[in-house]
């Protein structure tokens, strides 16, 4: 078809028009979105840009019935201080952002404080996105179970609870088995010799609750009894804080699990400070396998979770969900990285 005329044109089929394809063809061009071939796409973007025309996404958007966004939030109603930048999220956040790129959708970022109990069905309830997924359940358990009651486009990382109260239904969820991470922690510092055994987490947290039960269970009832357990913040400066009023308290465990990498690697540089040898003297465990892990020095041990599928399955079942289907929860197994630290 003929390029006729510079002038602007009124709307993408008229574009389409000029250009002899459809207008589909031209919306995945426009907006970099879908499968199409590179020629074509830069045909198109070529006399868009000579008739000045702007693709207005909302307005496509509103007729198609949808905002071409996913949300993903991180409630932080029990570990306040935790930024963004946290490395466990960064990595998250990462593979997620291309797992929703590639199914032609924008992401909407959102640190939550939530203060009321019903901050999620609010955000809902604003129609900003085609559906939320939830990195992280904190404390919020109760907020989540109320939202998934009534909205089907909701995923959540964390630790999967539907079995905990046999009447209530939770929320969809993809995340590690902790407990069979905890019950592998165990095992290794057993392996190793250790005795006296220390566990660094809030256990007010799914998660972190579900990783203290699998080590708890693992050990010995003597050591389990004994066994320390420490408030282990999500922060660096929090956790280090933590540390050393934790070994200054006359604390000096030979085995010690953390239920983050960040608190792990926050107790290994207290520990040097205060003379101790890791590991040596104490061996420690992580939890996350974040890229510091191994270039902590000595390197730290650490039971993986694998973020790249976690953050694939959370995608995938996310739009699953939106296009109808029943889904179940994923629960994806962990496994036990050797450094140097245990």
């Amino acid at each position: 078809m003929g390029d006729e005329g510079q002038g602007q044109l009124k709307s993408i089929a008229d574009l389409a028009r000029i250009a002899g394809v459809s207008v589909s063809t031209v919306s995945r061009a426009l907006t970099g979105k879908g499968a199409l071939n590179q020629g074509t796409r830069e045909r198109i973007q070529a006399l868009a840009d000579r008739h000045g025309f702007r693709l207005n996404v909302a307005a496509q958007n509103l007729r198609l019935g949808r905002t071409g966004a996913i949300a993903v939030l991180m409630p932080l109603g029990h570990a306040r201080g935790q930024q963004l930048s946290d490395p466990f999220f960064l990595t998250m956040l990462g593979h997620l952002a291309d797992a929703l790129t590639d199914r032609g959708y924008d992401l909407l970022l959102s640190r939550v404080l939530p203060d009321r109990d019903d901050w999620l069905d609010s955000f809902i309830r604003t129609g900003r996105t085609d559906g939320v997924i939830i990195i992280g359940q904190s404390d919020q358990g109760a907020a989540l179970t109320r939202a998934a009651a009534h909205y089907r486009p909701l995923v959540v990382w964390g630790e999967d609870a539907s079995g905990a109260d046999p009447l209530t239904q939770g929320p969809l969820t993809v995340g590690t088995d902790n407990v069979a991470g905890g019950r592998l922690a165990a095992a290794h510092l057993l392996a190793r010799g250790c005795a006296n055994f220390a566990f660094f987490g809030d256990i007010g947290v799914p998660e972190f609750a579900a990783r203290h039960a699998g080590f708890a269970a693992a050990l010995p009832p003597t050591q389990r009894a004994a066994m320390a357990i420490a408030p282990g913040p999500v922060t660096p400066d929090a956790s280090l804080h933590a540390a050393r009023a934790f070994f200054a308290a006359g604390n000096r465990p030979d085995g010690i699990f953390a239920a983050s990498d960040v608190m792990a690697i926050s107790l290994m540089t207290t520990a040097q400070e205060q003379g101790l040898r890791v590991p040596q003297d104490m061996a420690v465990i992580g939890f996350d396998d974040i890229a510091l892990a191994q270039m902590a020095r000595p390197a730290l041990t650490t039971v993986r979770q694998d973020i790249g599928a976690g953050a694939q399955h959370l995608a995938d079942l996310l739009f699953r969900r939106m296009a109808g289907e029943d889904t179940q929860s994923v629960r994806i197994a962990p496994e036990l990285i050797v450094r140097e630290s245990a």
